[in-house]
């Protein structure tokens, strides 16, 4: 069988964990805490990043950040994880739902000033598979009307808009190195600050509410609760894995684009008759091959086409179920308009495995895919 999705290591993490448990730091904020954020703040140039013990935290922190309230709206795709809302339902926010567009199946920039309201109070667009947003009309209509931009950036660790990290250009970001992402640790995720006025409270906020960084920085003679919080920061055993992770950024980063190119090659012919949708990036945007997938005619289509290639041996998958069309997402969000593309694009979209390691058996799973794609 091949796997959807095999983690990766490279060698070294083990290593580190067992340095971390040497030096007698194991809850966190340690030396591989500092380095991973110190590499995050050089790759992406934001203000501050502090590690999470998920991209789901760092979302949560970025609700807090915004001053998210009872009864207040915000703006966001539907097609994108359940994490996306809950970070800011949990606040008492309300998820206003907004169409994709077709080509990258981020938010659609042309239609979020249609959705703002007296009641807006962030935007929140998500980078789906790495592919950026148009972040500079997003942040031109956040500016004019005086609101955040929070960056779900989960799938976005080293991509880029227009040469700009993805995370760096909104007030705030969000990474995630959950297991399937292109850099993991397991578990974890991170806070990208670009708001110098958000750091201190940010910090705050991690820390469960109190001062205490500002203690052992010597700023205050002792450390007490100051506002709210939770506990966000991951274990300094996380951080040694995902540093092990970092320091090979860039190499895996570019074996995950040979793998995307290889099937984006081997595609083509699908797409020129009608068979298949293959990804696309626009011009201006730095993908790093978090995902590949196809579009496929209908429904029906891809669920017989998923059946068929695990039959065969390659396990394939669907994505997101679009949040308004969840239960609580109809119960505690609103959808702006229809959103016909959201709607017609789940229901086509189907994932296939990329993974460092596949490219042994890369092959197998396009001869199969083509062979299965043929028949019908």
């Amino acid at each position: 069988m091949v796997p959807f999705n095999r983690p990766f290591l490279t060698g070294k993490e083990f290593r580190y964990i067992a340095e971390a448990h040497a030096k007698g730091q194991l809850a966190g904020n340690g030396s591989f805490t500092k380095q991973c954020q110190d590499w995050l703040e050089q790759r992406t140039g934001c203000r501050q990043s502090l590690l999470t013990h998920s991209c789901t935290g760092a979302l949560e922190m970025a609700a807090i950040l915004a001053d998210i309230r009872p009864g207040d709206e915000v703006i966001m795709p539907s097609y994108s994880f359940v994490s996306t809302a809950n970070a800011f339902v949990l606040r008492g926010g309300i998820p206003v739902f907004v169409d994709i567009r077709p080509d990258t199946l981020n938010l659609d920039e042309t239609r979020i000033e249609a959705a703002i309201t007296p009641r807006t109070r962030a935007i929140v667009p998500v980078h789906y598979g790495g592919v950026a947003c148009e972040m500079d009309a997003i942040m031109a209509i956040a500016e004019s009307h005086r609101l955040p931009v929070i960056e779900d950036a989960a799938h976005g660790i080293m991509a880029s808009y227009q040469g700009r990290p993805l995370g760096a250009i909104g007030h705030l970001g969000t990474l995630s190195f959950h297991e399937t992402k292109n850099i993991m640790s397991g578990q974890g995720g991170a806070l990208l600050i670009n708001d110098p006025t958000l750091t201190e409270r940010a910090e705050i906020i991690r820390e469960k509410g109190t001062d205490r960084s500002r203690f052992f920085r010597g700023q205050v003679d002792k450390y007490s609760w100051v506002d709210i919080g939770s506990s966000y920061l991951p274990g300094e055993l996380t951080a040694a894995f995902l540093w092990a992770q970092m320091e090979q950024a860039d190499a895996i980063t570019a074996r995950r684009l040979a793998l995307w190119e290889c099937y984006h090659a081997a595609f083509d012919h699908l797409e020129r008759t009608g068979r298949a949708r293959r990804p696309i990036i626009p011009a201006g945007c730095g993908h790093n091959a978090h995902l590949y997938y196809l579009l496929l005619r209908d429904r029906d289509d891809r669920t017989a086409f998923i059946a068929a290639m695990k039959e065969a041996g390659v396990r394939c998958v669907f994505h997101y179920v679009p949040l308004h069309t969840a239960p609580y997402g109809r119960q505690v969000g609103r959808a702006h308009g229809e959103l016909p593309v959201t709607c017609n694009l789940a229901d086509r979209l189907v994932r296939l495995p990329l993974w460092l390691g596949l490219e042994e058996h890369q092959q197998r799973a396009i001869d199969t895919l083509l062979h299965i794609i043929g028949r019908t």
